[in-house]
């Protein structure tokens, strides 16, 4: 394997690497970092875990050495806490520099994040969404000399799903050069990066890992098969059972709503353990100093929605827990890719109910490995299964009355207000659609009703038939 020297870095560059314990690179920054500092466009996809941040902070760091003027760079995110994450690791290395940079996601002031921008920092790292409207809202800033365009985990903002960028990053292409180099990183290829792949750029450069699976080979992938109804107690059952055994060891767990996610943290409190939450219900200072406190080891739970599931590095998290299987597999990937980092070892650990199997089978056929069952003892979990449930039940009601729900509908109203939308004719067309939908449902219920009818009269025109012609068979018979 090659040294960061013979990859075409600076010696400074290769000191600062050395100093932070970063000595070999990775197979994806050996093969994408020379490819950057060529001047072509770059598309790296590779294992979570594997350094693919550094892979396109090293060449911009050195590139902004030969050239430091006004907004150098952009990187775009899908989430804020990976925005924060980002810019460290560009501070960090930039430092000899004295590289600037500027944070723009939301949930934060944006007088504050509009001067930061008019002081032309050499590196933005932006959520789509914030960045959009300060692109919309002012003309402060200029972009018009930008040199990279970074799309990290760049198959989540390209795609069209429940968040969808698509309208915010037309907004901010049409404010860059059209002279760029761009660079798209991500852990799983979707069919939109392939598509980008055999889209002519500039020179563009293409690496994708070699490997058949799709995880680190450090990870020890398991899973624990429970019925639904007994799924929190064994929870409770394995996080004690880790934290019995190792108490340095930092947990992960994912589940699928902020309101579970709220409600797993409440209950496993009453169980004495050290837990926090992360989720998009949260106010973003909240969700910083939550996740502040559990990088620091304060707390060693976090219990998390799919918000924590992209690019998060943690060095402590040992396990990771899938309170439910995830309906995509390259979410799975996405989640059990928070432990098992930097060839650090780790465990994950899925609760797959009676429900579940087909998505496990999904699951093992992208990562191209086997799950293998985790020992559990389940008369241990019989014997907390009744507190658990009544302590959930308890938590339930305490969160009903905090008007959790109502919140959510809030920053829903909220979220409308900002796209310029009225929220209540919103609510009015929802109805309506609705309505549609359900007299659509209707009409074809009845359409089957009546090709059922049609096929019942005539099967028993058919049998009718059938035994009229054998009675006078029978009859030829006797006569």
């Amino acid at each position: 394997m090659a040294d960061f020297s013979s990859l075409g870095l600076s010696d400074w560059l290769v000191k600062q690497c050395k100093q932070l314990g970063v000595n070999k690179p990775t197979p994806v920054q050996e093969n994408c970092i020379p490819a950057i500092l060529e001047g072509r466009d770059c598309m790296g996809c590779a294992k979570t875990g594997s350094g693919k941040t550094a892979a396109f902070v090293l060449p911009v760091v050195q590139k902004l050495s030969e050239d430091p003027y006004g907004i150098f760079c952009l990187v775009l995110t899908p989430t804020r806490e990976l925005a924060y994450q980002i810019a460290e690791q560009f501070r960090v290395l930039g430092k000899p520099l004295g590289l600037r940079d500027c944070i723009v996601v939301g949930g934060m002031d944006m007088v504050s994040q509009a001067i930061e921008l008019s002081n032309q920092p050499h590196v933005v790292v932006s959520t789509p969404g914030r960045l959009a409207d300060h692109i919309r809202s002012s003309n402060t800033f200029s972009m018009r000399k930008i040199q990279f365009l970074i799309l990290d985990e760049a198959d989540r903002l390209l795609e069209q799903g429940c968040t969808d960028f698509t309208k915010d990053l037309e907004t901010i292409l049409g404010t860059l050069p059209a002279k760029r180099q761009t660079l798209l990183f991500s852990a799983t290829l979707t069919d939109t990066l392939h598509e980008l792949k055999n889209i002519a750029m500039n020179r563009p450069f293409f690496w994708e890992s070699t490997s058949e699976t799709r995880t680190v080979e450090e990870l020890d992938q398991r899973y624990v098969l429970t019925p639904e109804k007994v799924k929190d107690a064994y929870l409770v059952h394995l996080i004690q059972k880790f934290t019995d055994e190792h108490d340095d060891w930092s947990i992960m767990i994912f589940t699928n709503t902020c309101k579970n996610c709220q409600i797993l943290t409440m209950m496993l409190r009453e169980f004495n353990f050290q837990t926090i939450s992360l989720h998009s219900m949260m106010k973003q200072k909240q969700r910083f100093a939550n996740l502040a406190k559990f990088k620091a080891s304060v707390f060693k739970i976090l219990i998390a929605t799919d918000v924590a599931a992209r690019g998060l590095d943690i060095p402590t998290v040992q396990v990771v827990i899938n309170h439910n299987t995830p309906g995509l597999p390259k979410i799975y990937i996405h989640r059990v890719g928070r432990t098992a980092r930097a060839g650090r070892h780790g465990v994950s650990i899925t609760l797959v109910t009676q429900y579940d199997i087909h998505l496990v089978q999904s699951i093992e056929e992208l990562i191209q490995t086997k799950l293998k069952e985790y020992p559990v003892v389940e008369k241990e979990v019989l014997k907390i299964l009744t507190q658990v449930n009544v302590t959930r039940r308890q938590c339930e009601i305490k969160l009903e009355s905090t008007d959790f729900d109502e919140k959510k509908e809030i920053n829903k109203r909220k979220q409308l207000i900002l796209e310029g939308k009225d929220p209540d004719l919103e609510a009015k067309r929802k109805a309506e659609l609705e309505k549609i939908q359900s007299q659509k449902k209707k009409f074809k219920q009845r359409i089957q009703e009546t090709i059922q009818q049609q096929q019942r009269v005539q099967l028993k025109k058919k049998l009718t038939k059938r035994k009229q012609m054998k009675n006078k068979k029978a009859a030829q018979k006797t006569a």
